[in-house]
Formats: structure tokens, C-alpha cells, sequence
């Protein structure tokens, strides 16, 4: 049986403040029992909730130093949907109300956490073949096992996995601080090693030791080796590329499922979405208090209201988005000038344009369930998720190309009667203004077309199945 021990920073259903999260609570539930042991391993933070922290066995605890700091490590552990937690316990770094903080704590928090990690595996008697690392709260692990615990028996022919969820985040200090946090010698400080442009980068150590790299599209893998998405390691990842893979991530069909969503208010399936689906958009725009009737095309986003996500283009030209004939839905949070761009266009445009500056996962369901399209113009995607959920529920993606946008959507050719979805190429408010027009045209003067784009988008299996499949493949080459 194949050992696999996944280690994060987040997880739902503990903790979560984006896809990462996604991947790592729900893609260890897709392997077979009977051939992969898969286990994940967490910190336990103040703010993961007590429904969960109540349920938590502890195992056993001891003191690890890291540098010249001695520092309360405790292994706690329980077993969520058939699958093995461990959580790494200690109040000093892990209290406060979110996961994350400014980054001089975050740097020193993860040098201990992915320490910590490695240190308790002998004391659960957990041995793995492969440890998959996600992001660069994990990059120092591969580094770690490569330096220290090499020596020891117990961790001699792990291999490590380093998966990429958005290269944008690297975990960068200062190198004499950093240092100083890690205990590892000046060795380990050069520029084919953690140093680059002068400062020290966790991600770059993990890409540098990990024995395989991951990102979570095929297109983002080969965007990352240009300078434009490479965020200065481009050079790098061109050197490891013939150990770099790309692997769309999936969602949770149970919980995205529109035949059995207890928080849409009708429920229905690719067979009766024709009927059902219109009563979810009168019942949302009842909720939101927007003018009420099918006949405005719906527009929905969901999203962090940040310029990575393209809402600069979308301020470009909001005035023709919020035509006469169109409602548009906003969830979410971010950039205070994109929250007050919304709020104002709720306020000028009360009827048709609906700001909810908030999350909630209950009325991203309705969205979904409700819209007739799904807008995503975002500047780099490595993979997307929102996009997945909209076919789910027959909501028709428009999206620019890049990312996992360009590999999970593809555009609709009315001369074949092909696609799932609209989309543009260029970074451009106006190109994305006529890719929504278009669709508006498809919608209003070719039902026909419209219904069948949306019954090609229900019929994808965009479930971790696919994703699980690629990954056992990977781990049995590794």
C-alpha cells in the first residue's frame, strides 16, 4: 500500500481562505482505500472552529528547536470523512483570528510548521512514500528533508511533490533573518538554492529540492516558464520542466450538485433545467431586491475584487455591461476601490445591479444556480474554480484565455454547434465587452443554441475523479 501524507497550510472544512483549501480537503477522499494510504496534516489554529477542535485526540507532544528557539510541539489528530488528520499544535504562532498575518511572523510560523511536520512523523508511525507539499508555507519542508533529517533512517527514499496553487505567493524575507529562523547553514543561501534577488524565497527552495513540481492547470504550467507569469522564477521552472506537470484541479460534486443543493431554491438536473432553472433566477432577484423577470440576461461574479481577477477591465466598461437588458450579481470582497466600484453601481442602478460586499457560501450557491452567465476576465488563473461550478449548474462561463480558464472552457462556435462556454484572448475591457455581447445575442435572438450550450456544460465531469486518476499515476511514477 502507497503512503501519502499531504501537508498544508489550510483545509476545509477546518480552515479555508481559498482553493487550496478545496484541494486538500477534498482530493484524499478520491483514492481507493485499498491501495493509498492518504493522510493530511495541518496546523491547528485558534480559529479552526470548536465543532472540529472538540473532536481532536491528542497523541502526544515534545520541543523542537528551531535555530537557537525552543519551541512546544503538539500532535493532535482525528478522522473527518474517512480520511486521517493530524493537526501541529502550538498556541504561540498559531493563535489570532485568521491563518495568515503580516509575513515577518508568517516566514518564521512556516519555517516551524513544515519542521514540525517532519519531526512528528515517527512519533504518529506514519512513514510516507511521498509527501505533497502545496504552496510556499510548505516550501522549506523538501529543503528541511534534504538537509537534517537526511541523516536519519526513518526518512531515508521520501520523496517530496511540490504543488504550485498561484506562484504569485512565495513567502520572501530577508536572507539574514530567514537564516536566523531556519537554522540552516549559509549552504543553502546561493542563488540555484532559497536566495533569489537578494532575499530569501521558501517557494524557490521547494521547487529547487522538491523530486516533482505540480501546478494546477496544463496551461498555467507552460505560462509560468514566460517572464510575464513567472514572477521571477520563470528561469527556474524552465530548468525543472522536465519535472513539472500540470493537473486540473476538481470540484466536489456532491457538494456542487444542482439536483440536490439544499441552499438553491429549486432543484433541478440537465434534464429539467429548461423549467426549474428560470424560478431560481425570479426567486434570487426577489431576494436581492433587483427588478424581477426572465427576460434581463443575468450576469454573475464571484470572486476576490482584486485586479488578478480582471476587474480592472470590467471597471473599464461597466456602463455598457449594465445595459438596459442585463442584471449583474457581485459576492465578494477585496480591493476597496473595486467594493465602492459595485456599491456605486447598486446605488445608480438599483434595479439591475446587486453589490453583496460579503462572502457567503449560500448565496454563491443561488448565484450559481440562478445566473445565466459567469463572468472571470481574470489576468492569470492557474486554475479557477468558479468557472467549474457554473457548468455544474448549466451558468454559461464567460472567461478570458489563460489559465485553467483556457483549459476547462471551451469557446462556443455557432457554425458547429460546439463549446461550453465564451471566450476572448487578449487582456482587453472592449474584447471582453463583445465576447458578453455575444453571448447576450446567443441568449436572447438562439434559445435553442443557448440550451445546448448549457446541456454540453452540465454534461463535463470536471469531478476530482479525473484529477485523483492523474495523481495516482504520478505517485506511482514517482
Amino acid at each position: 500500500m502507497k503512503k501519502i501524507l499531504y501537508v498544508a497550510s489550510e483545509c476545509v472544512p477546518f480552515i479555508k481562505t481559498g482553493g487550496l483549501a478545496d484541494v486538500v480537503g477534498s482530493l484524499p477522499k478520491y483514492f481507493d482505500k485499498e491501495e493509498y494510504d492518504v493522510r493530511v496534516m495541518i496546523p491547528k489554529y485558534a480559529s479552526i472552529p470548536d465543532s472540529y477542535t472538540s473532536q481532536m485526540n491528542y497523541i502526544t507532544h515534545f520541543y523542537l528547536d528551531l535555530a537557537w528557539r525552543n519551541q512546544y510541539v503538539g500532535i493532535m489528530e482525528m478522522e473527518y470523512d474517512g480520511i486521517k488528520f493530524y493537526f501541529i499544535d502550538n498556541e504561540f504562532y498559531f493563535s489570532g483570528c485568521t491563518p495568515y498575518g503580516q509575513i515577518y511572523e508568517d516566514i518564521e510560523k512556516f519555517a516551524f510548521f513544515s519542521k514540525a511536520a517532519l519531526s512528528a512523523l515517527p512519533l504518529i508511525d506514519f512513514r510516507p512514500d511521498i509527501i505533497h507539499c502545496n504552496d510556499w508555507q510548505t516550501g522549506l519542508l523538501p529543503v528541511y528533508l534534504k538537509d537534517i533529517f537526511s541523516q536519519g533512517e526513518f526518512y531515508q527514499g521520501i520523496k517530496t511533490i511540490m504543488t504550485i496553487h498561484n506562484l504569485k505567493f512565495q513567502g520572501i524575507w530577508d536572507l539574514k533573518t530567514v537564516k536566523d529562523i531556519t537554522g540552516l547553514s549559509s549552504y543553502y543561501f546561493t542563488p540555484d538554492k532559497l536566495e533569489a534577488y537578494g532575499d530569501a524565497n521558501y517557494l524557490k527552495g521547494g521547487i529547487v529540492y522538491a523530486d516533482f513540481i505540480t501546478t494546477v492547470s496544463k496551461t498555467y504550467a507552460e505560462e509560468i516558464k514566460m517572464p510575464f507569469y513567472g514572477e521571477g522564477l520563470d528561469g527556474l521552472i524552465q530548468a525543472r520542466e522536465n519535472s513539472l506537470m500540470g493537473i486540473t484541479n476538481g470540484i466536489d460534486y456532491d457538494e456542487y450538485n444542482p439536483e440536490t443543493d439544499p441552499f438553491i431554491y429549486r432543484n433541478y438536473s440537465a434534464k429539467t433545467f429548461r423549467k426549474e432553472k428560470g424560478k431560481n433566477k425570479l426567486a434570487l432577484q426577489k431576494e436581492l431586491g433587483i427588478g424581477q423577470g426572465d427576460k434581463k440576461f443575468m450576469i454573475g461574479i464571484i470572486s476576490r475584487l482584486t485586479d488578478q481577477k480582471g476587474l480592472d477591465l470590467i471597471d473599464y466598461v461597466i456602463e455598457e455591461i449594465c445595459s438596459e437588458d442585463t442584471q449583474l450579481v457581485v459576492l465578494g470582497t477585496g480591493e476597496e476601490k473595486y467594493e465602492n466600484l459595485f456599491r456605486h453601481f447598486a446605488w445608480k442602478y438599483n434595479d439591475r445591479v446587486s453589490a453583496n460586499i460579503f462572502y457567503s457560501n449560500e448565496r454563491a450557491h443561488k448565484i450559481y444556480a440562478a445566473c445565466d452567465a459567469f463572468l472571470m476576465p481574470s489576468l492569470f488563473e492557474p486554475c479557477g474554480l468558479s468557472q467549474l461550478m457554473s457548468l455544474r449548474y448549466g451558468t454559461v462561463p464567460i472567461v478570458r484565455e489563460t489559465g485553467g480558464l483556457k483549459d476547462t472552457i471551451e469557446p462556443f462556435n455557432q457554425y458547429e454547434s460546439t463549446g461550453t462556454g465564451f471566450s476572448f484572448a487578449n487582456y482587453n475591457a472592449h474584447e471582453m465587452l463583445a465576447s458578453i455581447q455575444y453571448a447576450k445575442s446567443i441568449y436572447y435572438n438562439k434559445k435553442r443554441e443557448w440550451n445546448k450550450l448549457i446541456d454540453r456544460g452540465m454534461a463535463m465531469d470536471y469531478s476530482w475523479n479525473n484529477s485523483a486518476e492523474k495523481y495516482k499515476e504520478l505517485y506511482d511514477q514517482i
